[in-house]
């Protein structure tokens, strides 16, 4: 029933109010609904999201052009001649970039055949072999790691890392592969510890850190059915890593490649401090002093006129800027990929 008789036989509706005259029940009206301000809220986030995004892309166009602007003299000069050509002579007004090229390459590529495999077994033991009361120091000291300046990388690769180099592994390979066809070549030159190879030993150490991290964290998303499935199985450490961890984080293992490069190929001070410094290419050895485009600018864009000499520069850095985008397009490239290629196998 929809009201009730009171002692005084008043009917009251289901509210407890007391119907007016004639039987007639009061009817209650709802409370005024409250303006939502999520709606005003969630555009203003919006807009505010959009407009970061639009503001980093102008930011990275403004730079490319900044850059084409101030190497339009060498590049109309030039042109892509200036990649071919190992001549850098600011006195004659000559410049070629293949040097630093070069050296910003080699250095990168050694990095990686480096600190790959040393990143791969820390995450390993970290993840698998680790036992728990070493597992959490451990990684914060690696992590640590990618907190020290890269001065101070540098400053200890000239004046510690690099006699060391000098005197326990160049000399002796010098004196082991003497004569030996093609790696005599590759291991020529003095044995001073600074060079190409010095410089990408102390740039597979700087990144390291970010390497493993990011091994560690994609391998730890590895749901633990699929390991503990594996082992039951009677599949070894390795066997369990390299054919159900690995294939299964390979997108995040690559992303963390490509993050340990982009920092290789960026580095600027711990490179200029054990690179050498020499725009000559006299041999491929790994031994002899070379450049790089960052160090290259470090040590002459601040002394450089205005005129073709900051020309070159400026091209040098939007060679850079090139290297940089290719590298990271091709691992977004490959990364799309491999996830078309799950998705398909799913």
């Amino acid at each position: 029933m929809s009201s009730t008789l009171p002692a005084n036989g008043a009917p009251f509706d289901l509210s407890g109010k007391a119907a007016g005259k004639g039987g007639e029940r009061a009817m209650t009206t709802p409370p005024p609904k409250k303006a939502r301000s999520g709606a005003l809220a969630d555009k203003l986030f919006g807009m505010a999201a959009k407009g970061a995004a639009w503001l980093t892309l102008l930011l990275l166009i403004g730079i490319l052009l900044s850059l084409i602007q101030g190497a339009w003299p060498a590049i109309s000069k030039y042109g892509l001649s200036f990649l071919t050509s190992t001549t850098w002579d600011p006195v004659q007004e000559e410049f070629g970039g293949l040097v630093m090229v070069y050296g910003t390459l080699m250095t990168s590529i050694i990095a990686l055949v480096i600190a790959v495999p040393v990143s791969f077994g820390i995450a390993l033991f970290l993840t698998e072999l680790s036992p728990a009361w070493l597992k959490r120091p451990l990684g914060t000291a690696i992590e640590l790691l990618a907190a020290v300046p890269s001065i101070v990388y540098g400053m200890w690769g000239l004046l510690v890392f690099g006699p060391i180099l000098s005197t326990y592994v160049q000399q002796p390979l010098q004196s082991l592969l003497s004569g030996v066809p093609y790696l005599g070549a590759l291991v020529s030159g003095p044995p001073v510890g600074i060079g190409i190879l010095s410089a990408g030993i102390i740039l597979a150490i700087m990144i390291i850190p970010f390497i493993a991290s990011v091994m560690r964290d994609v391998f730890e998303v590895t749901p633990p059915l699929l390991k503990e499935s594996a082992y039951g199985l009677g599949a070894t450490t390795w066997e369990v890593m390299s054919k159900v961890v690995l294939p299964y984080t390979k997108a995040g293992v690559i992303g963390g490649i490509m993050l340990g490069l982009g920092r290789a190929l960026g580095e600027t001070m711990a490179v200029t401090f054990v690179i050498g410094n020499m725009n000559q290419l006299d041999s491929l050895s790994l031994f002899q002093a070379a450049n790089s485009i960052t160090s290259a600018l470090a040590n002459e864009f601040a002394e450089a006129g205005a005129g073709l000499h900051q020309a070159a520069l400026m091209y040098l850095g939007l060679v850079l800027f090139f290297i940089t985008f290719v590298v990271l397009s091709c691992s977004k490239l490959l990364l799309a990929r491999l996830r078309k290629s799950e998705g398909a196998k799913s």
